[in-house]
Formats: C-alpha cells, structure tokens, sequence
C-alpha cells in the first residue's frame, strides 16, 4: 500500500523465501529445544495438566523441581518471538495506516481502513494473548485465565 509500485521488487520471491525459512527455523528451534528441557523435569504431583493441551506453562505447573532458569530462557525466547514480530508488524501497520490517511479516495480510504482494521484485530488477539500467556508472571493469572487466553492465539485467530 505504502509503495504499490516497488512491491514487486521489494517483495521478491527471495525475500518471501528468506521469511518463510526464518520462521520455520525460529518455530523449530524453539521447539526443538525447550520442549525437550520442558519434559526432563521431575513431576511429583499429579500428571494431569488443567489446560487444553500441552502448552509449556501448563507442564511447568506440575514440576517439582526449580525452574526459574528455565522461566528466564522461555522468557527471552518470547521477547525474540513474540515482541519483535508484534513490533514489526504494528510499526508496518502505522506506515500502512499513515499512507491510506493521506489518500484523496475517500472510497479507497474506508476500504483499506476496513481491511487494516480486521488484521490488526487478528494480529492483536493474537500476540496480544501469546504475550500474556508466555511473558506476564505466572502468579497474575489463573489456570482457567490461561485457557481462555489460549483459545485466542490457537482457535479463534
């Protein structure tokens, strides 16, 4: 929107290619490595996770063992993944937003504000429940908190 005319060429096949492969390595990697850390603490209590699914925080509740070194690395993998996309995208959505403001169409201008509006909303429920799920402190939310807020970043976005 903000360029129409260069999209092409700054949007080539490479660089869709260079996102598509940076994404898939950052999901990967963060997978690859914290869930098997997540599975090789000692879980005293009973093994059944109050939550939808296995999700990191859910399993971390059951350990006996200490995890706040854990805690930490989960937490800077979460300012990598969730922070700086989120950043990214809410600053490209500010440049979009500024471009359709000053267009002369007013026609064009609700159209694009009207589909800006969708995905920022999509893009919001999204991080917005991921940050809280993954960064905020686990004594300032509940179990029944979590399930919900994982209802908006795996279901209904």
């Amino acid at each position: 929107i903000c360029n129409p005319l260069r999209y092409p060429v700054l949007m080539s096949r490479r660089i869709c290619w260079i996102i598509i492969a940076g994404s898939w390595f950052g999901g990967s990697l963060d997978g690859f490595l914290l869930t098997p850390i997540t599975m090789s603490f000692p879980f005293c209590s009973s093994r059944e996770i109050n939550h939808f699914f296995c999700e990191a925080p859910a399993v971390l509740k059951l350990a006996c063992a200490d995890t706040a070194l854990y805690e930490t690395v989960m937490y800077v993998c979460c300012v990598l993944m969730l922070l700086i996309p989120f950043s990214v995208v809410i600053s490209s959505y500010a440049r979009i937003l500024a471009t359709v403001y000053h267009m002369s169409s007013v026609e064009g201008r609700k159209k694009a504000f009207a589909t800006c509006s969708s995905h920022m909303t999509v893009v919001t429920l999204f991080y917005g429940a991921a940050i809280y799920t993954y960064m905020v402190p686990h004594a300032y939310h509940s179990p029944s908190q979590d399930k919900i807020f994982s209802v908006f970043y795996t279901i209904l976005t």
